[in-house]
């Protein structure tokens, strides 16, 4: 049984490759081949513009493949998402697909397209939105450099984004948001009806799970005097309650936990001085609950 699993080509192929290093996965890209290497005999690999994923999975093509809730959404492809997987080319957060203009532009609000232009490569889902505020735009696609296309080629756009950063750069004014959308496993419908790749892709959706949960966490052990304990376990913030164990050395104890590595700068300068004694701080692939 081999699995055929769609990688995303383009903005989110490193992230994702790198996702799946997490997640303990091998790949293995070359740049004259669409097929890259993985470490696993049940899986085969093969990269695909996200933009078109969610159709060679509908097909049976690919049993299962990475691809973002926006693109799922434009082709209105009859998938089953597996899991959401919140993470970016740029950051681990959902992006989202804006109507911009101009700042000096007098739309505010998207009522105000009435009979404008609008570029896009999120074409049949722009026409959709605009239809339910009950819009009639024109709504034409964009072949990338969308921001350039105002105020010259359009009266606006609908573009995604994660931090703004570019459109602001831009001189462009968001104006309202469209879709919030992340990044999603989803399978092909027969696939899941057969038990090995349901197996497999319930693996890989658990193990991707984790990969994510432990994105911005890390391990942390030490040791500590009986007498100190409760003073260090005071200052340390756990996902669970923190493990501590006995030392061979009577009146020692080892303790270890899981935190966000956002507070460890902070932390360990206190568990120092609550009586803590070789701090120990490790990265986490994984985090499987």
């Amino acid at each position: 049984m081999k699995l055929k699993l769609g990688l995303p080509k383009g903005s989110l192929e490193k992230a994702t490759i790198e996702l799946f290093r997490r997640a303990g996965f091998v790949i293995t890209t070359t740049s004259r081949s669409y097929f890259p290497h993985v470490d696993d005999p049940e899986i085969e690999c093969m990269l695909i513009r996200a933009q078109e994923m969610a159709r060679y999975v509908e097909d049976g093509h690919l049993d299962c493949g990475i691809t973002g809730h926006d693109w799922v959404q434009e082709s209105e492809a009859d998938v089953e998402v597996i899991a959401d997987l919140v993470y970016a080319k740029a950051s681990f957060a959902k992006v989202r697909w804006v109507l911009a203009v101009p700042d000096a532009s007098p739309i505010t609000s998207v009522r105000d397209l009435e009979g404008k232009l609008v570029a896009t490569e999120l074409v049949d889902s722009t026409r959709r939105w605009l239809a339910d505020n009950g819009v009639t735009a024109r709504v034409e696609f964009s072949w990338g450099a969308t921001e350039a296309k105002l105020p010259e080629l359009a009266d606006a756009i609908v573009e995604v984004t994660e931090t703004g950063s570019s459109l602001r750069a831009n001189k462009l004014r968001i104006v309202d948001t469209m879709l919030e959308s992340n990044t999603q496993l989803i399978a092909n419908r027969a696939a899941l009806a057969d038990d090995g790749k349901r197996k497999k892709i319930e693996d890989i959706r658990m193990l991707l799970d984790g990969a994510i949960a432990a994105l911005d966490m890390v391990g942390l052990k030490l040791n500590v005097r009986t007498s100190d304990l409760e003073k260090v376990l005071a200052v340390l913030p756990a996902l669970h309650k923190p493990t501590i164990s006995s030392l061979s050395d009577e009146g020692w104890h080892a303790v270890e936990t899981i935190l966000s590595e956002k507070t460890v700068r902070e932390i360990i300068p206190r568990l120092k001085e609550a009586g803590a004694e070789g701090i120990v701080e490790y990265p986490l692939n994984k985090i499987v609950r």
